[in-house]
């Protein structure tokens, strides 16, 4: 289950650095490009709501087999792809399969474990969720650069395939099955808002904030996702159970969860932007960057996952923030210069403290829940970061482009001939990009303050959640 999380991750982060190649071999732009990315996340973000519901109304295997049939079915079709619509549909497909097996993995791994042993068994499953999209990106240049783009998908046919043939002969079902009704109008809701929300973020990076597209795309999001919230609360067999908030170290820490993905998302976004762009790097080299930091992370995840278990989370996740934050202010000054040896330092720094703090803050909150809120939590969490993703990415876009723009006002106004401008953008640009590191820095800041509040609980027992929850619907009524 590991390796199908390993290989549904991977393909998630490929397209990116694929992208600049797309554009040519299928004549298109680059915002129809990008759909291959937001059209990955939408279908995520729509499908992990409603994992929840899957994994008590179907078996471990069933699950875990159908999804990974899907992947394989989109990965095939995209490496088949001869137009943009084909390889569009395929990695729409491959999303459907891969967005139910991350919450699935945790769903898992949460039943068969006890508390005093999760945190071992979720650094396992954190060193193919981090690890992955890590070495993404180095894959990915140094397939272009020596072969055609269809490689990426043909690669990984035979180890899906593999990954098929050993959870049909050795995963077993270690979840009970409970027949249930799906709530048809939940999912519509949950559809609607979750789609219109994420591609509203999606778009706000590259249209604005103030496009009409963005701002309509939001407010229905917005709107759906109220009316699925009320039809959640007060509903006997909800969808996506929301009253996983009443505990409070959960809604703790999938706050904190948020500014995390947030302050993830830098590296993966910002850095190659600023190594392709303005200095001028190859892919490969931009990749091969983040290589170091990956490599010392996926070391560190099993032995954070153990630190977890003896220790709790809170000072593992606030030295890991206060690492990452140093390591950030780094990144807050660089120029036309700066050398690839201290981006390769600073960049494995930031994975240093990611590693520390990652996986113990989500399992920290999904420990406290009782065994029936487990699949809903993990679907909850799943969603959450989805979403801080989106958002992330788009507020860090944003604020880097009208930072860039000003800079380069403030250049032109202080004098500029048709020479130096092009040297002027790529000043502007670099500035820009400082800027956007330091709102991830304030970011990092609001996460560890509350890492503070962090304490170590235990499980809810299904006594004592079935009294909370009693008394929460007799308060609510």
């Amino acid at each position: 289950m590991i390796l199908g999380a390993f290989l549904a991750t991977l393909n998630q982060t490929i397209m990116s650095v694929a992208t600049p190649e797309l554009m040519v071999d299928f004549n298109i732009s680059a915002a129809t490009a990008q759909w291959l990315t937001t059209g990955y996340l939408l279908v995520n973000g729509i499908l992990i709501p409603i994992t929840a519901y899957f994994m008590q109304r179907f078996t471990t295997r069933q699950l875990f087999l159908a999804s990974m049939v899907i992947f394989l079915a989109g990965t095939i079709v995209s490496a088949e792809a001869t137009t943009f619509p084909v390889l569009l549909t395929g990695r729409m497909i491959q999303a459907a399969g891969a967005g139910i097996i991350m919450p699935l993995l945790t769903n898992v791994i949460f039943t068969i474990y006890p508390p005093n042993k999760r945190g071992a068994a979720m650094g396992m499953v954190g060193f193919a969720i981090i690890f992955a999209p890590a070495i993404g990106p180095t894959l990915a240049g140094y397939i272009l650069e020596n072969y055609e783009w269809e490689l990426m998908f043909y690669g990984m046919i035979p180890f899906t395939l593999l990954v098929i043939i050993f959870g049909f002969i050795y995963l077993k079902n270690v979840s009970e099955q409970v027949i249930t009704k799906m709530d048809i109008i939940s999912v519509i809701l949950s559809t609607i808002g979750f789609g219109t929300l994420l591609y509203g973020f999606s778009r706000a990076g590259s249209e604005g904030w103030s496009s009409s597209e963005v701002l309509v795309s939001i407010a229905v999001g917005v709107s759906a996702l109220g009316l699925f919230t009320r039809r959640q609360l007060t509903s006997q067999n909800p969808l996506l159970d929301l009253r996983a908030f009443k505990y409070n170290m959960f809604s703790l820490t999938a706050i904190i969860n948020i500014a995390v993905t947030m302050v993830m998302y830098a590296d993966m976004m910002l850095l190659p932007l600023y190594l392709q762009s303005a200095r001028g790097y190859t892919a490969l080299e931009s990749g091969l960057l983040l290589l170091p930091g990956a490599l010392v992370m996926g070391f560190l995840m099993p032995i954070t996952g153990r630190l977890f278990d003896r220790y709790g989370a809170k000072w593992l996740s606030i030295i890991g923030l206060i690492i990452t934050i140093i390591t950030t202010i780094g990144f807050i000054d660089l120029t036309d210069s700066t050398s690839y040896t201290y981006l390769v330092l600073m960049s494995t720094g930031r994975r240093i403290g990611m590693a520390l703090m990652l996986m113990p803050i989500q399992t920290a909150g999904l420990n406290q829940l009782p065994s029936s809120l487990t699949a809903h939590g993990t679907a909850i969490s799943n969603t959450i970061r989805q979403v801080a993703g989106a958002v992330g990415t788009s507020l860090l876009v944003t604020v880097m482009t009208n930072r860039t723009e000003t800079h380069f006002k403030e250049m032109m106004s202080t004098g500029g001939n048709m020479a130096s401008q092009k040297h002027m953008i790529t000043e502007a640009t670099i500035q820009g990009i400082n800027d956007a590191y330091v709102v991830i820095i304030g970011i990092g800041l609001i996460g560890l303050i509350l890492s503070f509040f962090i304490k170590r609980v235990g499980q809810i027992s299904e006594e004592d959640s079935g009294a909370k929850i009693q008394k929460v619907m007799i308060k609510e009524t």
